[in-house]
């Protein structure tokens, strides 16, 4: 069997301004793509329509494009394919594999806090009674639908076996407690990161996915889903974050640290590329 063509993804939100940390990541894809003749994708990931903004989405074409990167058109807007997300709401919810979760933030919290055996912030949980669930949904109560974990184990053949490939540490098993009752949809927002973002890998033929070291932990989540809707699980790479002078992770609300005000002070891309460590001619076209 001949191997799937390398196809890797840069995929930001339109919910500010891209920064170092983006400008490193987009280029280590981009020139993995290069390097393995392979495809670069962009992907806009603006399912979040309350902090998404057009302008911030013309400011990311703009920034690539800066940098030199290029990427097949038209690109893959999350917004304009809800009705997909939905439907494979829909199918999980259908095989009895998510349960309302009527839980504010706040409570959440608490659960994990109760609970310090757990890792990180994961959580987990149960379907309610019915009938005081149907009360809930009665009285109008906001919920969100949650991947029910328990339910996947018991259903999912082979779920012991699960893991993902982490390109230079070989296989990562599949461990429960890193991903929890992960949330899929809300009542009110709509589908959730997780749901949206392994759909999305697998309908573009993603075969690396390239991201900081910040979404190491995510991956458990999207394995187990992209094994219960039968998708197949990219190769994985988790490089390090770019930081501050002080040690902390760039962020969009770092103003003075965007792309577009690195421009605006007569940094070029070879000032970005030599201060990100990238060999300042780049990859072979």
């Amino acid at each position: 069997m001949r191997p799937r063509p390398f196809v890797t993804r840069f995929a930001p939100s339109p919910t500010g301004r891209l920064h170092r940390g983006h400008a490193f990541s987009a280029i280590t894809a981009f020139e993995a793509a290069q390097h393995a003749g392979g495809q670069f994708l962009l992907r806009v990931e603006d399912i979040d329509a309350g902090r998404c903004r057009p302008a911030f989405e013309q400011a990311i074409y703009e920034d690539l494009a800066w940098l030199g990167l290029s990427w097949p058109t038209p690109v893959r807007r999350q917004s304009e394919h809800l009705g997909e997300y939905r439907s494979a709401v829909e199918a999980l919810r259908d095989r009895g594999l998510l349960y309302r979760c009527f839980r504010t933030r706040s409570q959440i919290l608490a659960d994990i806090a109760r609970a310090p055996h757990r890792a990180g912030s994961t959580f987990t949980g149960a379907p309610l009674p019915a009938v005081e669930e149907e009360a809930l949904v009665a009285e109008g109560r906001p919920y969100a639908w949650r991947l029910n974990l328990a339910a996947a184990r018991r259903r999912l053949e082979g779920f012991k076996d699960l893991g993902f490939t982490e390109e230079g540490a070989g296989f990562v098993p599949f461990r429960p407690d890193l991903a929890g009752d992960i949330v899929l949809a809300r009542k009110d927002l709509g589908v959730a990161y997780h749901l949206a973002v392994v759909l999305d890998d697998a309908i573009q033929g993603v075969t690396h996915v390239i991201r900081g070291a910040d979404l190491f932990e995510a991956t458990h989540s999207q394995s187990i889903l992209q094994a219960l809707l039968g998708l197949p699980t990219p190769i994985y790479r988790h490089h390090p974050l770019i930081l501050r002078a002080d040690g902390k992770r760039f962020a969009k609300r770092d103003t003075a640290e965007t792309l577009a005000d690195l421009r605006a002070r007569g940094w070029t891309v070879t000032d970005v590329r030599k201060k990100l460590g990238f060999d300042i001619a780049g990859p072979p076209s």
